[in-house]
């Protein structure tokens, strides 16, 4: 079977269609360079194509898009380059199993298999047999060495890799179809948004908004949320330098989830506030109220021009499927800020205090029940401190790290719940903070 190559500099998700074909000597020229690209393999007299390959080595990354003779998408293939330049990582993989060609492409009920892979040997397989709405299956994928990882192939000697997905049983021969060079400018920013790019993980958003009175919002539930003025609960001290954002309930001996150097010092505790109004069924009339967005250690006045997601030494960017988080584990719906340097004296303090459930004049007070921020322990021989807040539920909460123009952390922000989305027409100053 003949299969036709064509290059592109990106592929479009919506319309199935490369956007900006290019030669072939072009699309070697942006591999050598490591700029993104896309690869479509045909078959003469199908409408869609059989695969699509997505390319950007800056990014450490391939994937690949399998398309059934429907157009419908039936595998995702996520693969990762790592410290080693002669093979890739199968990072990611989702197959949909369509029951039939009235079911509609990613349906809700579609049987789907997803393999999540790492590079140290561990995995998971989710089976999910009707779909999201059927409840799913989770084993420990035991794959050999050779299936976690491929060859790196030179640029122009890629097989077709779902041969075996169409059933192909003899390789293809392939044909490059014909593209004039592109004539337009190097840069790809002007990309529909409807492009492949290179998967990202979570994005901060506006948090710097969420502590800037007078902006509006909506968390997806209520239509409209105003910000108000930020709700000063206390001070921290993080004499060491080093400050810790964890669950407090961790095993002390494995020390903190995640630690940010900063300056040693004393620093602001508040939390974001919404005003918004909603019907109370139980009141029968319009009720207005406040709640918590999140929760904030502010180390300084000056505002925040970048937003990151704190990191774990052990976190590697490289292995981030979209959207994926990073941060701190709680099993019992609990973070805390605390000093790193001092982080078991404080905690066993915290797990004391806790146990006992009073004061301890010694390094442990409960707060009021009409704020996020619950108990406070201090160690009186390091002068340092742990705050606890609530967060809504347990699993992995994200920090937020806000720096400066000049690199400076400035503040440390932990979301309550989803990030809110800024509504036009606020009002307030308009830079971030």
């Amino acid at each position: 079977m003949v299969v036709e190559v064509e290059y592109a500099h990106a592929w479009d998700e919506e319309t199935r269609e490369p956007w900006r074909p290019i030669s072939a000597a072009e699309a070697r020229e942006r591999d050598a360079a490591g700029l993104p690209y896309a690869v479509v393999y045909r078959q003469p007299g199908r409408e869609a194509p059989l695969e699509v390959r997505l390319v950007s080595w800056r990014d450490h990354y391939v994937g690949l898009r399998v398309y059934d003779a429907l157009g419908r998408r039936t595998h995702d293939l996520d693969m990762r380059l790592l410290d080693d330049p002669s093979r890739l990582l199968r990072r990611y993989c989702v197959s949909w199993h369509y029951t039939g060609a009235e079911m509609a492409e990613f349906d809700d009920a579609c049987p789907r298999v997803t393999v999540d892979l790492f590079p140290d040997g561990r995995g998971r397989r989710t089976e999910e047999r009707q779909g999201r709405s059927g409840g799913s299956y989770v084993t420990s994928p035991p794959l050999r060495d050779e299936e976690r990882w491929m060859d790196r192939p030179a640029f122009g000697e890629w097989p077709l890799l779902s041969a075996r997905a169409h059933g192909l049983i003899d390789p293809p021969s392939f044909k490059e179809a014909e593209a004039a060079g592109s004539a337009e400018p190097e840069g790809d920013a002007d990309a529909p948004v409807t492009c492949w790019r290179p998967p990202c993980h979570a994005q901060p958003g506006p948090i710097g908004e969420l502590f800037r009175p007078g902006v509006r919002v909506t968390d997806g539930y209520h239509p409209e949320q105003t910000v108000v003025e930020p709700r000063r609960i206390g001070t921290l001290r993080v004499p060491s330098g080093l400050l810790a954002v964890s669950g407090p309930d961790i095993d002390r001996g494995d020390g903190p989830h995640l630690t940010i150097p900063v300056q040693p010092g004393e620093y602001v505790l508040d939390e974001a506030r919404v005003r918004f109004s909603y019907h109370c069924m139980w009141e029968e009339a319009e009720v207005t109220t406040t709640a918590p967005t999140a929760v904030r250690l502010l180390l300084s006045e000056a505002p925040a021009a970048t937003w990151e997601m704190a990191l774990r030494p052990t976190d590697d960017p490289r292995l981030f499927i979209e959207d994926q988080i990073a941060g701190f584990n709680t099993d019992s719906a609990t973070g805390c800020f605390a000093d790193a340097g001092a982080w078991e004296p404080l905690t066993a303090l915290f797990q004391r205090g806790l146990l006992q459930g009073e004061p301890d004049p010694d390094g442990y007070e409960n707060l009021g029940d009409d704020s996020m921020f619950m108990q406070h322990t201090w160690d009186k021989a390091s002068g340092a401190d742990l705050m606890t807040f609530a967060t809504t539920g347990d699993g992995t909460h994200p920090a937020w790290v806000g720096r400066s123009e000049a690199g400076e952390v400035v503040a440390v922000v932990v979301l309550v719940e989803g990030m809110p989305e800024c509504l036009p027409g606020r009002n307030g100053d308009t830079a971030d903070g």
